[in-house]
């Protein structure tokens, strides 16, 4: 998955340096991870399980939004309660405890989990998908993993421009507009897709449907020889039907009720200033940002709760032995202050100081070390020190072994500290001496090459532990508070990752993830597929003009529970879900594109009582130009 970029392209993606962007020519580049660190680093030399899915892969195979983009990648579980409320588990953590960016900025205000509903793949550059404790670089909620959203930005000189356009079950649009000169350069991009959903009863009533429209604006510029300046804005409005469930339902049929009088909207702000200076000719970097996220969310027109978080950071990256681009040896230190709150309650505010430092080092040829540690002061519940460290080591036959260990945190939520709620005769109270979720994990892989380089091999094993994991008890007959479990929460499996160009025209790809989570109790953790396997295939034809492809997603002993009946915690039916796609270049700047998903029209569910979408296709152009 070898990616050209230009150093421009690095310049306005937000988590990484624009440094780079001052370079009048195109210079191909490794693969790099954006947001492997509190720098990109090449994946060659990235010590920690990461995988990474461009946005020109997602086009060809047909995959239209972010949660079914997550769906391909090894050691992560996406499940949902309808398209509308789909939450992501990475190697069986909490989905809590994954902490997804938007352009390395944090998706979800304050101290929420960004909930995946209508978020399109259209305008993404790629999606970044880290895997393990990632908290030494991103504090809280990177527990378990971090997912970096990183949009399409101004890459090469002059002007560019195109869209789409896709009909079928409603429809969308998406378009951009960028340019960059011999300064800077900026971008504007817009999506909105106005699907129309299906019934999450599964009993043939209303539609549930999604509309969403998103507008994204970036620039930067060099004022100064040395000293770039950059701005990203996004806002998001969404508004979606959900149905209601009832708590006397005796079966999964009855449980999910169609009830076309719910729905929600929300409303989301990202945006970043930053400035950049260079000195001690390259040698030195200093960067300082400024972040800030607005997540606004209402139900059935009720007044939103509005959440917010606010980040100031400083960054200073200082090369050893050369320029911080090219250095074989590189410390980086940050310091960082944020702050977050909710309308909820004026308690639900909190404020967090942070030191972090890492060191990159390349030794003999092919080993490299990445070690980071962070400290974390919190007005509300003390200090918190995370740590992370990675090795890769590639030997003379191309075998490349990696291998990782870390600790992550997840700070109690506002509702665990402080709730004083009474519904329905039973009151939640909170536990304002809550510690927060620590994870320490290991893993070990070898990335093996085969058939002369035409194709690769990736398994990793993984082992995690999660201690004072928090959760509700009954503190009386109508009293619930929340607590920190007494035991380790064990987290194991296996990872695989495989890609194969069979012929000049057939590219294939497999991806399979085993997982054995466990509670404290011994029982089973729920939402947490035991089997998922990943089948893939990309045939061209006419000159590369004609593009086929299919996937096939195979998942096996997961459980979750049932809000009906005994309320117990069974296992869902095993499935296979075949999605297959297709498109066809009219010229050299304009495609005819089609999709259909689930081809066999199967009947398949993540989560008790909630049904599944039937067979459904979609046609459409994209330009680009």
């Amino acid at each position: 998955m070898t990616l050209k970029m230009t150093t421009a392209v690095l310049a306005i993606t937000a988590a990484t340096s624009p440094l780079a962007a001052r370079a009048q020519s195109m210079i191909e580049l490794d693969e790099i991870i954006v947001s492997g660190g509190l720098t990109p680093i090449d994946a060659a030399r990235y010590g920690r399980s990461a995988t990474v899915l461009t946005g020109e892969e997602l086009e060809e195979r047909g995959v239209a939004s972010v949660q079914e983009a997550l769906r391909l990648v090894p050691g992560v579980s996406v499940s949902g309660s309808g398209a509308s409320y789909t939450q992501v588990r990475i190697r069986g953590g909490e989905s809590s405890h994954t902490l997804i960016l938007i352009d390395g900025i944090e998706a979800a205000g304050g101290d929420g989990e960004y909930i995946l509903t209508g978020l399109e793949t259209a305008n993404i550059e790629r999606i970044e998908v880290l895997r393990g404790p990632q908290s030494a670089f991103y504090g809280s909620n990177a527990s378990a993993g971090v997912i970096n959203i990183i949009t399409k930005k101004s890459s090469g000189s002059g002007l560019h421009y195109g869209g789409t356009v896709e009909a079928g079950s409603g429809w969308a649009v998406s378009g951009f507009v960028t340019h960059r000169g011999e300064k800077g350069g900026v971008s504007l991009t817009y999506a909105k897709r106005n699907d129309e959903g299906y019934d999450y009863s599964g009993s043939g009533g209303e539609k549930d449907g999604i509309t969403r429209e998103t507008w994204q604006f970036a620039a930067d510029y060099e004022l100064l020889p040395g000293l770039t300046m950059g701005a990203t804005f996004r806002h998001s409005e969404e508004t979606y039907d959900y149905d209601s469930e009832s708590w006397t339902a005796a079966t999964a049929g009855e449980y999910v009720v169609d009830d076309p009088t719910q729905w929600s909207d929300r409303e989301e702000q990202t945006a970043q200033v930053w400035l950049e200076y260079e000195s001690l000719g390259g040698r030195m970097v200093n960067r300082l940002s400024y972040e800030r996220t607005d997540y606004d969310q209402g139900y059935n027109g009720v007044a939103p709760t509005e959440t917010e978080t606010e980040v100031l950071k400083y960054r200073l990256s200082y090369g050893i032995d050369g320029t911080v681009a090219a250095a074989n040896h590189m410390v980086t230190l940050m310091l960082e202050n944020a702050q977050d709150s909710s309308t909820t309650n004026s308690l639900y505010n909190r404020e967090t100081n942070s030191i972090a430092a890492e060191y990159r080092g390349s030794f003999a040829p092919g080993l490299d070390l990445q070690v980071g540690i962070r400290h974390d002061d919190n007005d509300q519940f003390g200090n918190v020190t995370t740590w992370n460290a990675g090795v890769s080591y590639t030997l003379a036959s191309g075998i490349r072994l990696h291998a990782s260990a870390g600790k992550g945190s997840v700070n109690p939520s506002y509702y665990e500290l402080f709730a004083n709620d009474t519904y329905s005769g039973i009151t939640y109270t909170g536990n304002t001496d809550l510690k927060p979720e620590e994870n320490t994990s290991f893993d070990i892989g070898v990335e093996v090459p085969f058939a002369a380089g035409r194709g690769t091999i990736d398994v990793t094993y993984f082992n995690e532990t999660l201690t004072d994991e928090i959760t509700s008890v009954m503190a009386d007959a109508t009293t619930y508070t929340y607590i920190n479990q007494t035991g380790d929460s064990d987290r194991q499996g296996v990872e695989l990752a495989a890609r194969f160009e069979a012929t000049e025209q057939l590219s294939l790809r497999a991806a399979y993830t085993y997982l054995d989570a466990t509670n404290p109790d011994g029982s089973v953790e729920q939402r947490r597929p035991e089997h998922t396997l990943t089948l893939g295939a990309t045939w061209t034809s006419l000159d590369g003009r004609l593009l086929l492809n299919g996937d096939l997603r195979y998942v096996a002993g997961n459980y979750d529970a049932q809000y009906f009946g005994s309320y117990a915690v069974e296992k869902l039916p095993d499935y296979t879900v075949v999605d297959v796609s297709a498109q066809y270049a009219v010229t050299d700047t304009v495609k005819v594109t089609g999709r259909v998903l689930n081809l066999f029209d199967d009947d398949y569910s993540d989560t008790w009582g909630y049904a599944s979408r039937g067979r459904t296709a979609y046609i459409g152009l994209s330009s680009s130009w």
